[in-house]
């Protein structure tokens, strides 16, 4: 991301009228756990998502088809290792990836929905799983479903197409903490300002890699513009 196209991305966060020394201090806490990724194919599909009258096998294909083209940003730093092959013509030393360990864990049920296209990317990873509502009393989460591989040192990647208020993905994130994992991403579709916020401040180390900051939420906690309940839109229900 350009540094101009970071400027925009922090007024959505902040609003108008943003300060040098606050862009800086923001810049350089937080320009390596906020990623972008505005590739003209993914916002290309994104907005046919948007719209009210696309229907479900077109949304659940292009979830498919952006957790995919998002993956190539997710794992950008993937460690490789030289090996020596041989072509038809010629002896050679290429790359390879290294001692690949990945999780994917969506948190259900929307989350399902970009993991196809991430194990299209990577068919090696393995996939946990998270299901969780909260307590109308307590407010405090409930977790109803979590099973999660064998291996702590594994990259764990948190799938859920909307990151509204942030409080799922700090429960999960905070729960996968308590298991012991350390390495954790989340890759979302699209993003309010005031989620980024709230992850950011609860779990600083946690990188968030989405499609679309957008402009904030309604009063039932839907993301504006957005795209509705994703979750209906891939599924079918209401």
């Amino acid at each position: 991301m350009r540094i101009g196209e970071f400027r925009v991305s922090l007024q959505c966060l902040f609003g108008e009228g943003v300060d040098d020394v606050s862009f800086i201090n923001y810049f350089k806490h937080s320009i390596m756990a906020l990623h972008i990724i505005n590739h003209p194919m993914i916002q290309h599909k994104l907005t046919i998502m948007r719209k009210k009258e696309t229907g479900t096998r077109e949304f659940r294909e292009l979830l498919k088809e952006i957790g995919m083209l998002m993956g190539y940003e997710v794992t950008r730093d993937y460690p490789l290792k030289n090996v020596e092959i041989e072509t038809p013509m010629q002896k050679m030393v290429a790359h390879e990836l290294a001692g690949r360990k990945t999780v994917l864990v969506p948190i259900l049920r929307a989350g399902l929905g970009m993991v196809e296209g991430m194990l299209t990317l990577d068919p090696t990873a393995k996939v946990g799983h998270i299901g969780m509502y909260r307590d109308e009393k307590t407010h405090e989460p409930v977790f109803y479903y979590y099973k999660m591989p064998e291996g702590k040192d594994r990259l764990v990647i948190i799938t859920d197409p909307m990151l509204a208020t942030g409080g799922s993905i700090c429960d999960a994130v905070r729960r996968l903490k308590s298991d012991g994992y350390s390495r954790i991403r989340v890759m979302c579709l699209v993003a309010s300002p005031e989620g980024i916020k709230r992850v950011q401040s609860e779990h600083p180390e946690v990188d968030i890699y989405t499609a679309a900051v957008d402009e904030g939420m309604n009063e039932d906690c839907y993301i504006l513009p957005g795209l509705g309940d994703a979750g209906d839109r891939i599924f079918g229900t209401k």
